[in-house]
């Protein structure tokens, strides 16, 4: 154990490396959202993460080995982000604080879908995720025809968001009646 870890406990430990504010949240964009480039990330936080902020939460994840950096072969003065093995097994993690939170907090609808679909895929959904996760990100393939849980996943968060944007048009023309 180094001087910087309160224990050895592996809660503690799991949390000096991914339990600060932004880390699971970068994590959860590149999954998720298959944000690969630093500005993709930036405006593509829902929560608006800080550019300093991305910046040095990138370089720790780089450091701790749950992301790679790799120069981007379509463009030179880019780079490109990839998740590594140890960041895609944290899928489980992500689906049980997405289901504590559906269960427990005042979620949205559009943004609560995909916990609710990987909830209730089970084990067997997540594994298949990770495997994509694992094509997309670690260049190893899967069998030909293989489910594509992303796909999934952002066409339920699409209409989703379809049907938050159906809801407050119908809610607006019923109030100008």
């Amino acid at each position: 154990m180094t001087e910087s870890q309160r224990s050895g406990c592996p809660i503690n430990l799991s949390l000096e490396v991914i339990g600060d504010k932004w880390s699971l949240l970068v994590i959860r964009d590149m999954m998720f959202g298959n944000r690969r480039h630093f500005r993709e990330l930036l405006l593509g936080s829902e929560e608006g993460i800080a550019s300093n902020i991305l910046s040095d939460r990138l370089q720790r994840l780089v450091n701790e080995g749950l992301i790679s950096r790799a120069a981007d072969p379509t463009h030179k003065q880019k780079v490109v982000y990839s998740l590594t093995e140890p960041a895609i097994q944290l899928v489980p993690v992500l689906v049980a604080l997405g289901s504590w939170g559906r269960r427990h907090l005042p979620v949205s609808r559009e943004l609560s879908i995909r916990a609710e679909l990987l909830e209730r895929g089970g084990p067997a959904m997540w594994d298949a995720f990770m495997d994509e996760l694992r094509e997309q990100h670690l260049g190893t393939p899967r069998p030909e025809g293989a489910r594509s849980v992303f796909a999934e996943l952002r066409e339920a968060y699409l209409a989703e968001l379809a049907a938050v944007a159906a809801d407050t048009s119908s809610a607006g023309a019923a109030r100008v009646r």
